[in-house]
């Protein structure tokens, strides 16, 4: 009878464990190291990307708070620059329409004196002719001596003819 040992010692399963220990350092050494470091630096810009980024949104959120600042006070400056254009055109608006007034208020004390010189030269006017009208009639009485019905009559002829001919001029 032969003895047989259950475990058995086999030199070929020593081998393929040394080989594969071997194999493993080196890969380690070669292949693990340059992939693992591969990979870090890889880790190392993505984060370095995600920074970046980040600085970046900050950078474009403090500009655009900054740009909508500026627009801010452009537009206050410029509804201010509107409202005091209306002011100072408002004040224009007034002097204008108060030189109106008072070249209006000039025309017409100008046409109040003008008329009141006609009214005074037709009032001159119209005595030197009731004047000669007087006269005249004063003459025609002189002229022929008459009653008083007779003067009045004539009177009133001579002033009916005084009128067609004098007071239509």
């Amino acid at each position: 009878m032969e003895y047989t040992s259950l475990i058995e010692f086999n030199w070929t399963l020593v081998m393929n464990i040394v080989t594969l220990l071997v194999l493993y350092f080196i890969l380690k050494k070669f292949f693990f190291e340059k992939v693992h470091n591969f990979m870090l630096s890889r880790e190392q810009t993505v984060r370095d990307a995600f920074e970046e980024a980040e600085q970046t949104n900050a950078l474009a959120k403090e500009t655009l708070e900054e740009y909508n600042r500026q627009l801010a006070d452009i537009d206050a400056k410029g509804r201010a620059m509107m409202k005091e254009s209306k002011l100072r055109a408002d004040a224009r608006a007034g002097e204008i329409v108060d030189e109106a007034k008072r070249k209006a208020a000039d025309i017409l004390t100008q046409a109040e004196k003008q008329i009141e010189a006609e009214r005074k030269k037709a009032a001159g006017d119209m005595r030197g002719q009731i004047v000669s009208l007087a006269l005249y009639a004063a003459e025609k009485v002189l002229e022929k001596e008459m009653g008083r019905k007779e003067q009045a009559a004539f009177i009133d002829g001579i002033i009916e003819q005084a009128e067609i001919s004098e007071w239509k001029h």
